[in-house]
């Protein structure tokens, strides 16, 4: 009888402390992804056209990455200054393709604002209300962007908050062009007027425009960034290949050895860094967020 009454009280006893031991882990998770680096992480992921709350999973992947590949090359070439550098590599690898895929993600949907735009249009024309309009997008809209309307048009339907659902619109797009038609559609509204329907003309013929000249840029600028890339890939291959020797391995475990590689690892940093700024166009900035 006893140790039941002790372990009631001790099971008491826990339950007094454990808001202090271990907290809601709700708040904590909000505080993370208030966090600059976690919220960027979070928007890329989805313009990636992946789930934003998957970030835990993302770093888990890139210090997983990274922690295999050093390893691999510690045991085929025992040389640890550039373990250390491949697994640095490996760490910021899945982010290199998480950004290579928002940005063919993003290219594909330039080519599909102006349509967005012309199905509003229509929808407006033929007496449809402006939420009704953004709504009827999950079934005529663009296939790859209809999943993001049809949540839209649920939520719209479901509880009838245009502004909150145009937000939510907006962060699950997570694109400067959307957030530039949403935002005329949601002034449309708030304002009023016979103005929209030319609006939302010059809006696609501008769309229209502005991604030709974009593409046309892209396409002549494509060769300088595949030259950084390789030119900053080649090194470390050979690098990798000489490791594989004996004598080179012994070389490059040396301080000296260690110097040349971390001098390496900047120079090679800075040349890709001045390439890219040269032969890359910057990205439309998000101002309406």
């Amino acid at each position: 009888m006893s140790l039941v009454v002790g372990a009631v009280l001790a099971a008491g006893l826990l339950l007094t402390v454990a808001p202090w031991w271990w907290p809601d882990p709700e708040p904590l998770r909000d505080t993370l992804e208030r966090w600059r680096p976690i919220a960027a992480l979070r928007e890329l992921l989805i313009l990636a056209g992946l789930p934003g709350r998957y970030w835990a999973a993302a770093i888990v992947v890139s210090v997983l990455t990274g922690l295999v590949s050093g390893a691999v090359v510690q045991a085929l070439c025992r040389v640890l200054p550039l373990s250390v550098v491949v697994a640095v590599a490996g760490l910021v690898a899945p982010v290199i393709v998480l950004r290579a895929r928002a940005t063919s993600r993003r290219r594909l949907q330039r080519g599909l604002w102006p349509d967005v735009v012309d199905h509003l249009l229509s929808a407006i024309r033929s007496g449809l209300s402006l939420p009704d309009a953004v709504a009827a997008l999950d079934t005529v809209g663009p296939a790859p962007l209809r999943p993001a309307f049809a949540a839209f048009s649920a939520d719209y339907r479901a509880a009838g908050r245009f502004a909150d659902g145009i937000d939510d619109l907006k962060t699950a797009l997570a694109d400067p062009v959307a957030d530039r038609i949403l935002e005329t559609v949601r002034m449309a509204r708030d304002v009023g007027g016979t103005e929209l329907p030319a609006v939302l003309r010059a809006l696609s013929a501008g769309l229209r425009e502005e991604s030709a000249i974009r593409a046309e840029a892209e396409a002549r600028q494509s060769w300088v960034v595949n030259a950084a890339r390789l030119g900053v890939a080649a090194p470390w291959a050979i690098l990798l290949l000489l490791s594989s020797r004996p004598e080179a391995s012994a070389a490059y475990n040396s301080r000296e050895g260690a110097v040349l590689i971390i001098a390496g690892v900047v120079v090679s940093a800075l040349a890709y860094q001045a390439m890219l700024r040269v032969g890359r166009l910057q990205p439309e900035r998000r101002w309406f967020r």
